[in-house]
């Protein structure tokens, strides 16, 4: 079975692109840079077991400590790591990785148990807060440490650990009369279980993946009652007491465990957790077959879910969530940009969890539809969570910024899923470039190819004793030329298919193919074509263009995009801004012109110490900025409704301009950056994304 994570590791990348920049970001500074912050903070020697003067610290987020994602902070660090070591050697790293195994073996309890805060802190309490306590979304990403120190050093020193506490979890949790009903708060270690069983095809690592799965939100799963009341009454929690991100009591949609998922009509709750789960989700599908009697129901529930998401609950950007108390989803169409709007999420590891469901999704349906989010995703909502020099970080990722929430990023966070999530994330993008299958039988060879994403890249594919090559060079997401070079064995029949963005709006093969057309978002390239043209190329014209949110959440806004990218206004640009943009009113008719804008990238030229510089695309629009401006002198000021006027600023009308107007030089030119790229360069920290429509 074909995981990104594994794929990847076929897929090599040539000339600097945004892409193969970031990974050396990553490799050169960030890993290592992480690593200095996972020994300052107590992360890095917690397996060690000693007693942390923060294990006393107040939860900012009651029940939770603040340190019981320590295991999945380190677990998410390795598993990074071992993607870029199987690439290139680092001493540092290397000798990282092998302490922090060595501590983990060191840790683990006589009976398999591996957890740092039940072992230390709570030594009694295993297993008693399943709803908010994540020992079992730490031991997924201890699995998922495993998968990826196994490919990498070709031993088992993480592994044999690690599955010697899936034989507890697995003895522990199932529908035995003796066992635990019950399942994660947070979904982790499902898709974890399924990859694990696809290396190691133990069927009690299918069972239990699948149990957890089916039995979330079960209303009668432990002695006629749903679990987490059974635990609740347990733990003795008094009746009115609940965590801080819920509502009210009994909020299991927020675990998305109010009801059987196959039952769901609606995508609800923290938003990665609602991502990790359909992610499994789709890949028990995937290993059951689509005609095993339980995958019809789920394959529904999937396609609903994944429709709810995209069409109501979705940010321009890909991201999703619009609410802070719970961290996810609001109701259908309620996408405000910023704070003092009324909310905006979008946390970054929300991001990566929708392109993990999408590569899923593709892998049971090639549509278009699944790599256009995942594309979108990855360059917007994602890849904002990082800056350029890979040292800082988002959790949230807003559309706008205001006073209380400036576009900033962070050295680190107390709760630090993101920076480590992104790390992995880049160290294994080559698995979400493309996929393929190999059909090799006595008579003949063939391969398919499915390319999702476009860069500078060559996939490697070893058939008998010999190696497919595919190239493809371009300098994707600012130019939309892609060069494509085929090295095949004569003796292989190949097949293409070329993804076609649903947002461009004419495309040129070359040489053509007679009759091409898409389907489902994709072209295909046939043996005979790519026989007699091993060298060809695909053009899809990136121009600018606007967007906008759907009608129902009522924000008459617009915003600029160009290819996958989405763009934003910030004040390093736009110096005269004082107000997050709030004010500002954007004429769609306005000419949009591009520019080449060159940025002193972090990443280091190879084979000396310096850095070199980054180019994009950047937009501006002229004569576009209008304000609207309230009368200070308005004596009925307080009354409602206010009669705002809109001036343009570049009138030149013989009306006098008013001292207001003229505090705003430089608004005939309203430039746009990538919202990936913002705050990257200083500033007051202003950001907007969607602007206010001029009718």
């Amino acid at each position: 079975m074909a995981y990104p994570q594994t794929t990847f590791s076929h897929t090599s990348f040539s000339s600097p692109t945004f892409i193969s920049r970031r990974r050396e970001v990553v490799y050169s500074t960030t890993l290592l840079y992480q690593l200095n912050v996972l020994k300052s903070t107590g992360r890095y020697h917690a397996f060690k077991l000693e007693w942390h003067p923060c294990y006393r610290d107040k939860p900012d987020v009651w029940p939770v400590p603040n340190h019981l994602f320590w295991d999945s902070d380190v677990a998410k660090w390795i598993e990074g790591a071992c993607y870029f070591l199987l690439c290139e050697e680092n001493p540092t790293i290397n000798g990282a990785v092998k302490e922090l195994v060595a501590m983990i073996r060191s840790a683990q309890q006589a009976d398999g148990y591996l957890n740092i805060h039940f072992t230390v802190v709570e030594p009694t309490k295993r297993f008693t807060n399943l709803r908010d306590l994540h020992e079992l979304y730490n031991a997924g990403h201890l699995i998922e440490a495993a998968l990826a120190h196994t490919q990498c050093y070709g031993n088992d020193l993480l592994m044999e650990p690690v599955l010697k506490y899936v034989d507890l979890l697995c003895a522990t949790f199932g529908p035995g009369p003796e066992q635990k009903h019950g399942y994660p708060g947070h979904p982790e270690i499902e898709l974890a279980l399924l990859r694990l069983y696809g290396e190691r095809k133990n069927p009690k690592h299918l069972a239990l993946a699948e149990y957890f799965i089916a039995e979330r939100g079960n209303p009668t799963g432990q002695d006629g009652r749903h679990y987490y009341d059974v635990e609740t009454e347990a733990r003795g929690d008094r009746e009115h007491e609940r965590p801080v991100y819920y509502p009210k009591s009994r909020s299991y949609w927020y675990q998305q465990a109010h009801e059987p998922i196959v039952n769901q009509q609606t995508i609800e709750g923290h938003s990665v957790r609602a991502m990790y789960l359909l992610t499994a989700v789709a890949d028990l599908v995937r290993i059951q077959g689509p005609s095993s009697p339980k995958s019809a129901d789920r394959t529904n529930a999937l396609q609903r879910l994944w429709r709810n998401m995209t069409e109501k609950k979705m940010y321009l950007t890909g991201g999703i969530g619009a609410q802070k108390q719970w961290e996810g989803f609001g109701i259908d169409y309620f996408l405000p940009s910023s704070t003092d709007e009324g909310g905006c999420y979008a946390e970054t590891c929300a991001a990566i969890g929708v392109m993990m469901l999408a590569e899923r999704l593709l892998q049971l349906d090639l549509d278009g539809k699944y790599a256009d989010i995942m594309e979108l995703c990855f360059y917007n909502a994602v890849m904002t969570g990082m800056a350029s020099n890979g040292k800082q970080f988002t959790y949230i990722n807003q559309l706008a910024s205001s006073d209380s929430d400036l576009s900033r990023r962070a050295e680190w966070f107390t709760c630090a899923c993101c920076p480590p999530n992104v790390t992995r994330l880049l160290g294994y993008i080559g698995g979400y470039l493309w996929s393929f299958r190999v059909d090799e039988n006595e008579k003949s060879q063939s391969v398919a190819v499915d390319i999702h994403m476009y860069s500078s890249a060559t996939l490697s594919i070893p058939i008998n004793d010999s190696v497919v090559e595919i190239e493809q060079d371009s300098n994707w997401p600012w130019e939309g030329k892609i060069e494509f070079t085929i090295r095949n064995p004569t003796d292989v029949a190949m097949t293409i298919k070329l993804r076609i963005p649903a947002w461009a709006t004419t495309w040129q093969l070359s040489p053509p193919l007679p009759n091409a057309h898409t389907s489902k978002g994709y072209i295909s390239l046939t043996p005979a074509y790519l026989n007699a043209h091993p060298t060809f190329h695909l053009e899809i014209p990136l121009l600018a263009r606007f967007i906008s949110p759907h009608p129902y959440t009522n924000q008459p806004i617009i915003a600029l995009a160009r290819g996958p990218i989405v763009y934003c206004v910030e004040d390093f640009d736009n110096p005269w801004v004082d107000d997050h943009f709030k004010s500002l009113v954007l004429d769609p008719s306005s000419r949009v012109a591009e520019n080449t804008v060159t940025m002193l990238s972090s990443t280091p030229k190879v084979g000396e110490g310096e850095t070199e510089a980054e180019s994009y695309v950047g937009l501006t629009a002229h004569n576009a900025a209008v304000q609207m401006l309230e009368d200070e002198n308005d004596e009925h000021e307080q009354l409602a409704p206010h009669h705002i006027p809109l001036v343009h600023a570049s009138d030149s009308s013989s009306t006098p301009q008013t001292q207001q107007q003229q505090q705003r030089p430089g608004m005939e030119q309203l430039h746009f950056i990538p919202y990936a790229l913002r705050d990257n360069r200083g500033g007051k920290g202003h950001m907007r994304v969607g602007i206010r429509r001029k009718l």
